[in-house]
């Protein structure tokens, strides 16, 4: 954010300096040190902000604008100048105000926080353009250059095709609850930012430069007039419709090209029929994930399905619609082939004006099937009637009929018209199907365990599963899996809970039949601990018809290893797995391809940021070295979170840091809350996004040098650090009586869960103990804070220590590490940034909360002395002066936005104060709520 521009002013403050936006899309490595673009950035900001300030003068009165803009010189000259009276002016300002104009000032303060990130997006968006048209582009920037990379590495285009053709790169939507803005906020956002777009790219006239600004502002006084933050609770179908929006946005007509601009870099011109493989594919969880989630049904299921379908398919038929009007080629201008023809006798339509249009002809012919088999899947469907047709059996026939085209055009001198939209649409197909996205089942194993229980039970009174040991319950369900009569008895009233799960299983297989085996690919174990925490879902799944009797699977078993004891023992879980004949036979139906997860989000809460990275290294490198022994091809899935203390951060950097032969072509990983509309809501970005995940993947499987493994040393190193920041983080967090008093009161958890952000409850039970807290809203409630503990707590001690008892090789060492190995060089990284974003004099505001002052100095104190000392170490090791020492740009963003941020979280305590103290104005809890949302815009990737 640049702020020497006068967000809601008139003239900029002087001295404030110009800069950049943080990490809106963290996995796009720019140098914007164009003096050009930079001031662009500013003119569009203060063009915004200028906007933002009329309209709140407008909408508000002078007196609001006025007090707003005082409010923020006031906080940019305290950041600026450390001015202390500058401090007291801007509290005594917001001390001062009436709850309804407190909540306007917090108002102003959050929009212009979103205004700020779409200016930022757009320069992000208009360097990369430049960078390509100055032929600038590198390996992470497009995936052209990673491709010119492995050519200069001596690999031919044959074996890229070949590489890429058994690859698999698959972003998941997850719907984790931590976008808070609206649909309708989003909306409006996009289309300011096609607005800005246009401005940037389009010579206009004064005419159109007026009527650009009068759009802007009726956009930006919409956003006024509407509710930053939903009133009603979302349910599981509402984030199903949220997460449909992206492939509008993105996925569905970006994805296609990005797959075809790559199949035209490796294929020779005249060589139409080698087609590249589709290595992208998208993957949801919305819908599917019952972890925690009793709304997630079979219902609810059957109906997330159907939407996925109704959006493909609506997608495909204003596709044809659009060819249709393209394809008006007649004969006997042109030839056509003679599966054309038969094509064409079989379309319903008849009319005179098609009989010298065979290809419009074979259109509609085309769209008359799909609308049919629209109608057969339950799915509605926009666009004219059509007459009776058969439907299409399947997916492949509906392809196939393209195909048709496709070839008489090639075949008949019209290449260059098979290549636009036909083109397009036959990838969407190969891509999309009639499913949209493979949609993935996951439950819990505790879940999955009582309903086996149960099921034993009631066909063998007195199995006592539960009080089996491991042995004995792995050699039950082995023969279990083997027996061909059933377990369930369609006699039986089973409890409502394993009702439950047997019927998602059973519409799991009926989407199977109705959609296609992609339809539903995974079932996800999540905190898989054994052997039969993996036999359990298989034999539920056989019970619903997804596994054979002989051992043949519809489905991939994966389980999530999230906890730091389950990462320690995965790959031994693992081998033992492959090694039993019943579950092989799964594995090997399977192609031989077992994908296993890791669960980034609940390793970092049980043992820290350090021990957590760590742990998932070494997890990685044991489960590549059983893979290979068992001869059994490794994916992994990685379940990242948009915060650092979740996994986040650049994921180019985070697929490069994999250890050797944890890539390998194939890698899964999420999208979870605000990260996928900041990645994926404008379709520009979004295709940098896709083509940088696909480029990591082409890097690190290939590029990758297989002897860079770690020296020894490096990796005994890295083991002490990890052992001493467990210790520390454990020692705060789950053994410092009081610390779960302390936690409660000096964040926003408890008012989180009042926004509506998402249909998942965030805790596992009513107690307050860290351990049954979900992963997101612990991370996101140390974010509103400032402190960002969850990514940094517990490195600073570490070092200290380890300097101590390894005097030898000192902070020289350290420094090497951090030079030699992108494995920690990516954690010192990412540890840069989120420090960067905090805020220890904010943070103090939040720990004043805390009643009981022993308690909170204590603990407080402790956390002061570990941040400062992790900063400290951090530069000497980065060797930095100063956090973001190496990024100037993304230091310089981050250190303008807190003038921002700031008087948002002065609010936010005032009014968790006041909502303490019972408090019953209505306006008190929506101030908080408003502050949530502002401070998160800010932060960008805070959950």
């Amino acid at each position: 954010m640049a702020s020497d521009v006068s967000a809601f002013a008139r003239k900029p403050v002087s001295g404030e300096s110009a800069s950049q936006g943080p990490e809106t899309t963290p996995d796009m490595p720019l140098d914007m040190t164009s003096e050009r673009a930079d001031a662009q950035l500013r003119a569009e900001i203060r063009l915004l902000g200028r906007i933002l300030g009329d309209t709140v003068r407008d909408h508000e009165g002078t007196d609001v604008f006025d007090l707003v803009e005082s409010i923020r010189q006031a906080s940019i000259r305290f950041h600026r100048d450390e001015d202390v009276s500058a401090l007291h002016e801007l509290e005594a300002m917001l001390n001062g105000r009436s709850i309804a104009e407190t909540v306007r000032i917090v108002r102003a303060f959050s929009y212009f926080s979103h205004l700020a990130n779409i200016a930022e997006d757009q320069n992000h968006i208009r360097q990369t353009r430049n960078h390509s048209d100055a032929g600038l582009a590198t390996a992470a920037t497009t995936l052209a250059g990673t491709v010119d990379r492995a050519c200069d590495a001596g690999f031919s285009k044959e074996q890229l095709r070949d590489f890429f053709n058994d690859a698999l790169v698959s972003p998941v939507l997850t719907a984790h609850p931590t976008e808070v803005r609206r649909k309708s906020t989003i909306d409006r956002e996009m289309e300011i930012a096609e607005l800005l777009a246009d401005r940037d790219r389009t010579q206009m006239t004064s005419e159109e430069l007026a009527e650009n600004d009068e759009q802007l502002r009726r956009c930006v006084a919409t956003l006024w007039q509407t509710n930053l933050l939903r009133r009603t609770k979302l349910t599981v179908l509402d984030e199903v419709q949220n997460g449909l929006s992206f492939y509008d946005y993105t996925f569905l007509k970006q994805l296609p090209r990005l797959i075809n601009l790559l199949e035209d870099r490796l294929t020779p011109e005249d060589d139409d029929d080698d087609e590249l493989a589709s290595f992208l594919r998208m993957g949801s969880w919305i819908g599917g994930d019952r972890d925690g989630n009793p709304f997630v049904t079979a219902d609810v299921l059957r109906g997330t399905l159907q939407m996925q379908c109704e959006r493909v398919m609506n997608f495909y038929i204003e596709e044809l619609q659009q060819l249709y009007g393209e394809l008006s080629l007649a004969v006997p201008l042109v030839k056509i082939s003679q599966e054309l023809k038969t094509l064409c006798e079989r379309s319903p339509d008849v009319s005179v004006h098609r009989d010298r249009e065979p290809y419009r002809r074979a259109v509609n012919g085309i769209y008359a099937r799909l609308k049919a088999t629209a109608r057969g899947l339950d799915v509605d469907t926009v666009g004219r009637p059509v007459d009776e047709v058969d439907p299409y059996p399947n997916v492949e026939a509906f392809s196939d009929d393209l195909d048709i085209i496709h070839r008489s055009l090639v075949e008949n001198g019209s290449r260059v018209i098979a290549r636009g939209r036909l083109r397009r649409l036959r990838r969407a197909v190969d891509c999309f199907g009639f499913h949209l996205a493979s949609l993935d089942l996951r439950q819990n194993s505790a879940v999955h365990e009582r309903t086996i229980a149960e099921l034993f039970e009631v066909a063998a009174s007195g199995t006592d599963y539960l009080s089996l040991s491991e042995e004995e319950r792995c050699k039950l369900l082995a023969r279990e899996l083997k027996t061909v009569r059933p377990l369930i008895s369609p006699f039986v009233s089973y409890s409502e809970e394993t009702t439950s799960e047997l019927d998602v299983l059973r519409a799991a297989a009926e989407a199977h039949a109705q959609f296609g085996r992609k339809v539903i690919r995974q079932s996800i174990v999540s905190m898989a601990e054994g052997i039969s925490d993996i036999l359990e879902i298989a034999v539920l799944l056989k019970e619903a018809g997804l596994i054979d009797p002989n051992g043949r699977s519809h489905i991939n078993l994966v389980p999530l290893f999230e906890t730091i004891e389950d990462l320690r023992n995965c790959a031994g879980i693992m081998d033992r797995a492959l090694s039993l004949p019943e579950y092989r036979r799964l594995v090997d139906s399977r192609g031989g391809l077992q994908e296993v997860m890791l669960g980034y989000s609940d390793s970092n809460k049980d043992g820290g940021f350090v021990t957590s990275g760590w742990e998932l290294y070494k997890a990685e490198i044991s489960l590549v070295d059983v893979f290979a022994k068992q001869n059994v091809r490794l994916r992994l899935f990685h379940g990242r979170g948009g915060s650092v203390g979740r996994g986040g951060g650049p994921s180019y950097e985070a697929v490069l840091a994999q250890p050797g032969g944890a890539v390998n072509g194939q890698i899964r990983l999420t999208e979870q809350g605000e990260i996928i509309s900041s990645k994926y809501s404008n379709p520009e970005v979004g295709r940098q996004n896709l083509e940088i995940l696909a480029a990591a993947t082409l890097e690190a499987s290939l590029l990758q040098p297989q002897h860079s493994a770690p020296r020894e040393e490096y990796l005994a190193a890295m083991e002490e650090l990890s052992a001493l920041a467990f210790a520390s983080y454990r020692g705060l967090v789950y053994e410092t009586e009081g610390f779960e008093d302390y936690f409660w009161a000096s964040t926003v958890i408890n008012e989180i869960s009042t926004l509506n952000i998402g249909s998942r409850p965030s805790s596992r039970s009513k107690a307050k103990r860290i351990e049954n807290l979900r992963a997101i809203p612990w991370v996101f409630s140390w974010a509103q804070c400032r402190l960002m503990l969850p990514g940094w707590y517990g490195f600073g001690s570490a070092v200290t220590e380890w300097l101590g008892k390894n005097p030898d090789k000192g902070l020289d060492f350290l420094r090497e590490l951090y030079r030699e190995w992108p494995f920690f060089r990516m954690l010192l990284s990412n540890m840069d940034m989120v420090l960067s974003k905090s805020s220890i004099a904010v943070a103090s505001r939040y720990a004043d909360l805390v009643p009981d002052k022993t308690l909170r100095d204590t603990i407080f104190q402790r956390i002061r002395a570990e941040w400062q000392s992790s900063i400290n170490w951090l530069l000497k090791i980065m060797d930095q002066e100063r956090l973001l020492g190496h990024n100037p740009l993304l230091e310089r963003s981050i250190r303008h936005r807190f003038p921002y941020l700031d008087p948002l979280n002065h609010v936010q305590v005032e009014f968790l104060k006041a909502h303490r103290a019972k408090n019953e104005d209505p306006q008190v809890l929506r101030g908080i709520q408003i502050t949530i949302n502002g401070i998160s815009a800010g932060l960008r990737n805070s959950g």
